[in-house]
């Protein structure tokens, strides 16, 4: 799912939304969350998961084409875990294919 999907989700489910506002929700939603993980902060969506900001330490690593060795600083990444609801769900959903994919078959 893209962001417009996601978009176009929102705006199908609430009519009173136009295009536009489901839009503008979308981007100050994932904005707000950008922000707070920018400044280092743990969100959490009850059902859903929650993401936090992982430390990645310094290492040497390998240029590929030359072979060399290089220096690879410091970062911090965003990492996601999936709540227990979510895992079940999309584990459920799955068993649910699959076994359609078989009747089919």
């Amino acid at each position: 799912m893209t962001r417009s999907d996601l978009v176009e989700e929102l705006a199908a489910r609430f009519a009173q939304l136009t295009h536009r506002d489901a839009e503008y929700a979308v981007k100050t939603i994932l904005d707000a969350m950008s922000d707070a993980l920018v400044r280092g902060h743990r969100i959490e969506i009850r059902g859903f998961g929650s993401f936090t900001v992982n430390r990645r330490p310094p290492r040497i690593g390998r240029n590929p084409r030359s072979g060399e060795s290089v220096q690879i600083p410091e970062k911090r990444v965003p990492h996601f875990k999936p709540g227990k609801a979510l895992r079940e769900a999309v584990d459920a959903r799955s068993v649910e294919l699959d076994a359609e994919k078989k009747r089919r078959a």
